[in-house]
């Protein structure tokens, strides 16, 4: 795994409305209205969660017709293990992109 696609994947679970959002897909998949009364969040919020756990891979989001003709776009957990180690740290930290590294400067300041 490159250092970008690690940073995606760890800033993605590093929130805790993620993590429930996961957990709650960890056990089926779900709409976006039925995940959103279930975990207890706003459907706009849920959204932009949604957004970025499948920009980072973690989730898989299909539209599809109800019985109703109604348009409807479930999401369910994509297959990932993820094993870090310093060793597995070290290696994606030396593909990190330049935009990466001056965001580590950055927030060194």
């Amino acid at each position: 795994m490159s250092g970008d696609e690690l940073v995606k994947v760890l800033a993605a679970l590093g929130n805790p409305h993620r993590m429930r959002i996961i957990a709650a897909l960890a056990a089926e998949r779900n709409y976006v209205s039925g995940l959103a009364r279930q975990i207890g969040m706003s459907r706009p919020l849920l959204h932009m969660h949604l957004q970025r756990l499948e920009a980072a891979g973690l989730v898989i989001g299909t539209l599809e017709l109800s019985p109703d003709g109604k348009a409807m776009k479930f999401y369910e957990v994509a297959p990932f293990v993820y094993r870090l180690t310093p060793c597995t740290i070290a290696e994606a930290a030396r593909t990190l992109t330049a935009a990466d590294r001056r965001a580590e400067r950055e927030d060194a300041r």
